[in-house]
């Protein structure tokens, strides 16, 4: 089967710094990712050029088989992309929020108001769903953020720490949300992230950058082999020379 997200060679430098160098993995459909790495390891620079916020100084990226440099509107549409520093507009209700984001993926209009009611439905939404953005609580908002992410119905997904800041139960509840989603819809996902339980309990492989350059690709199990430890975190210290 394709793979639904490609890194091929992937490198960015901002003047003498490199900042990602010769980046390569993939994930399929139906396939959750973790991306794991230290503060300034490349990670971010990673995710914003598979988005296309970013060129690439060498190698490209690919969305659904549509490369992001020549094809960005083919590979746009394909990806849901929600990242840590993202706000919601604070006068717009959630539902107004979904509305005016799925007319922007020009979603047509029977199809996004089914699309709204369902994620109403699947986020827990209609307790909350006519208050001001700015009014909710930062479980609420990020609930909201994850479905404005999925209001145009993406084949890829990618969620930078979409649990940080949240308590135990909205993280278990965004979680859940993301195994269901891949699982069971068959969505590509990339999950970034500082918690290594979260990804031992959801990931299906894992891949380390450190200091801009792949440590590791493949399953858990051979990141545990590959430095001989019981623990995933006692591999990534390894792997990254904690």
């Amino acid at each position: 089967m394709p793979a639904s997200i490609e890194a091929r060679n992937l490198g960015k430098r901002f003047g003498e710094v490199h900042a990602v160098q010769e980046v390569s993995f993939e994930v399929h459909p139906g396939e959750i990712v973790g991306l794991l790495g230290p503060n300034g390891a490349g990670k971010t620079t990673t995710l914003r050029m598979l988005a296309g916020l970013l060129a690439p100084t060498a190698g490209e990226a690919f969305i659904n088989q549509h490369s992001v440099q020549k094809e960005p509107l083919l590979a746009r549409r394909a990806l849901g992309f929600l990242t840590g520093d993202m706000d919601l507009y604070r006068r717009l209700t959630p539902v107004e929020l979904l509305a005016y984001f799925g007319q922007l993926y020009e979603v047509p209009q029977p199809e996004l108001q089914r699309r709204i009611d369902e994620l109403v439905e699947a986020f827990g939404i209609g307790e909350f769903k006519d208050k001001h953005c700015e009014k909710l609580s930062t479980g609420q908002k990020q609930r909201v953020s994850i479905a404005r992410t999925l209001v145009h119905d993406p084949a890829v997904v990618v969620l930078d720490e979409p649990t940080t800041g949240l308590d135990i139960m909205a993280s278990e509840f965004i979680l859940q949300f993301i195994r269901r989603m891949a699982k069971e819809n068959g969505k590509a996902v990339i999950f970034s992230t500082h918690h290594l339980d979260e990804v031992e309990r959801l990931c299906d492989r894992v891949v380390i950058i450190h200091k801009g350059r792949l440590q590791h690709h493949g399953d858990i199990d051979s990141a545990l082999a590959a430095t001989h430890q019981a623990r995933l975190a006692d591999a990534f210290f390894e792997m990254v020379q904690f």
